[in-house]
């Protein structure tokens, strides 16, 4: 950086600091043209409970890429902010550090910012406004591989994770709050700030977000690029089988549960058969066997049935698991006897998604929303529960699972396997969120999804839950593959669009109904067209405690509830 940068710094310091007293910034001309607004209400208490004492929730110590099939819901966030604020904000050199180092782009957002925040030209603020976009994103092109390094400065870690450049454009009690917002992910889920995000690629622990580009084969020029291209395929194929081995010790779990039950349940019921009342006065004889320990003999022949079902079973599932623990320990050899991957930040990689994360920023603004990257007070209008933080997020998240249970639920082999997605969290003033990719291509059975949320929103629930709607369409279309506008829950919901006949972007539909089916259909204000709320009472069901408390509240609900029932008696389901 030249030293006419450096010694401008306090000048322009003191610039912004009088500027930015005025606080009645007007910015009717950079809210999204076509951001629908959804109205909130309070949700009942009840609809909140889903038995959580009894459910096993994860581990804050395991890695954010572990996917653990038994954990049934997140963690309880208790502090949603730290109760000691970071100095870093209170910095004077700040701004300096933050972009000293850095490439020419550097020196051009300083020059821009300065003229955009003296200028009073409401024509030449917005024409500094769009210099400022690409000169920021130019100078995030650069910094992104250095956020591996676990000993980078603060601020720079700071004007990527949140995009303050300048603390000065901070409001005092939103420096305050900004400062009190944990540092560190102490959740053990995998929501990430950008800096993480960048961090987890440059390292190797986080592949790169699918992309429609079609990559071109390459061709190894050296012996040494040949054996990493080969470590870097096994690597995959490693990613993959670790899905199957997972998925078939689940399902062997799963069986071997269920042998225990029956087991139990066929000692229970000979020992009740085995025990015998004496007879009063003809002692030692006993009673014959009586009526109940008569009807036993057929029930324990039933659990006999079922031991030897569930036996072939188990060792089917056997099998498949030793199956996939061979191939898995086969890779695993294979990576270990090839040459040592070198841990250096993996810059390739890192510069790859760079493009993805921009273009990520870009859709949570929408085309004719506000893309200014840095924070500032005259665009910041969030609460401190509104503001898209990883503790924020988790909390909403946990909220959208008591009331959609099988949100993040993936279905092999018939059996459920709860697996949360990436959530990458980006400092924009965006309001909707999107699903990027519904699992990885190498392992589409535990693999983790990916859905991108903005930080700064008007209304951080629905941001999320457009996010979580998008995973659900995109995840329930992957299963039903060719057959999607014919099966399942989006071949029920394309053919009630076509019946009506309406015109538009069949997902945009789907996800403005799942948003009022969480926020208003959820609380028992009816809002969904009858059909649309059949569909989503079959395909996305409430829990039991709220359907019970729905069906007393309307004849609707006790309706969907009494044909739940007629299913379930009739093996409809």
């Amino acid at each position: 950086m030249s030293d006419d940068f450096a010694s401008s710094i306090d000048a322009l310091l003191a610039e912004v600091k009088d500027e930015t007293k005025h606080d009645d910034v007007s910015i009717d001309e950079f809210e999204p043209a076509d951001g629908k607004k959804f109205d909130m209400e309070a949700f009942s208490k009840k609809a909140m409970g889903t038995g959580a004492a009894d459910k096993k929730v994860s581990n804050p110590n395991k890695s954010i890429h572990q996917v653990d099939l038994s954990v049934k819901q997140f963690n309880e966030i208790t502090e949603l902010v730290s109760e000691f604020p970071s100095d870093v904000f209170e910095d004077k050199s700040y701004y300096k550090v933050a972009l000293t180092g850095e490439n020419q782009s550097a020196q051009r957002l300083h020059l821009v910012l300065s003229k955009y925040l003296t200028s009073q030209d409401p024509k030449d603020r917005t024409v500094f406004r769009q210099q400022i976009i690409s000169a920021y994103w130019e100078l995030v092109r650069g910094m992104a591989p250095k956020m591996a390094d676990v000993h980078l400065p603060k601020p720079k870690r700071m004007l990527i994770r949140f995009g303050v450049l300048l603390p000065s454009l901070f409001r005092p009690e939103q420096k305050t709050f900004f400062s009190k917002i944990f540092y560190e992910n102490r959740t053990g889920e995998p929501v990430l700030y950008v800096d993480e995000w960048f961090m987890e690629i440059a390292a190797g622990r986080l592949s790169n977000s699918m992309t429609d580009e079609k990559r071109t084969p390459h061709k190894a020029a050296t012996p040494e690029e040949a054996a990493s291209m080969e470590q870097t395929r096994l690597q995959q194929l490693q990613q993959k089988n670790s899905g199957k081995l997972q998925s078939a010790e689940n399902i062997l779990n799963i069986k071997e549960n269920e042998r225990t039950m029956l087991e139990l349940e066929l000692k229970d019921r000979i020992e009740i058969l085995c025990t015998h009342s004496p007879i009063m006065g003809s002692e030692p004889h006993t009673q014959p066997y009586t009526d109940t320990q008569q009807r036993l003999f057929s029930e324990i022949t039933d659990r006999l049935h079922k031991l030897s079902k569930n036996g072939k079973e188990l060792a089917r599932c056997l099998k498949d698991y030793e199956e996939a623990k061979g191939v898995f320990a086969s890779v695993e050899s294979k990576l270990s006897d090839g040459p040592q991957q070198v841990q250096a930040a993996d810059t390739t990689a890192v510069n790859t998604e760079f493009e993805t994360v921009r273009q990520m920023a870009k859709m949570t603004v929408g085309r004719q929303g506000n893309q200014f990257p840095l924070f500032t007070r005259e665009f910041y209008h969030c609460m401190e529960k509104g503001t898209g933080t990883r503790e924020n997020v988790i909390e909403i998240l946990r909220w959208v699972e008591s009331i959609d249970p099988g949100a993040f639920c993936r279905v092999h082999k018939n059996i459920p396997n709860r697996i949360p997605p990436y959530v990458l969290l980006i400092p924009t003033y965006g309001d909707r969120g999107f699903c990027w990719e519904p699992f990885d291509r190498y392992n589409r059975v535990t693999s983790r999804g990916r859905i991108v949320i903005p930080m700064y929103p008007r209304d951080l629930k629905i941001a999320v839950l457009t996010a979580v709607a998008d995973l659900r369409w995109q995840v329930a279309k992957e299963k039903a593959s060719y057959y999607w506008m014919e099966e399942g829950l989006t071949g029920q919901y394309y053919q009630y669009i076509d019946r009506q006949k309406l015109k538009g972007d069949l997902k945009a539909f789907f996800i403005e109904d799942y948003v009022l089916w969480m926020t208003k259909e959820s609380n028992g204000v009816q809002r969904l067209d009858k059909e649309v709320r059949g569909i989503f009472w079959r395909n996305m069901p409430f829990p039991d405690e709220l359907k019970q408390e729905l069906r007393k509240r309307s004849l609707v609900y006790d309706e969907l509830c009494i044909k739940d029932n007629n299913r379930a008696m009739s093996d409809g389901y």
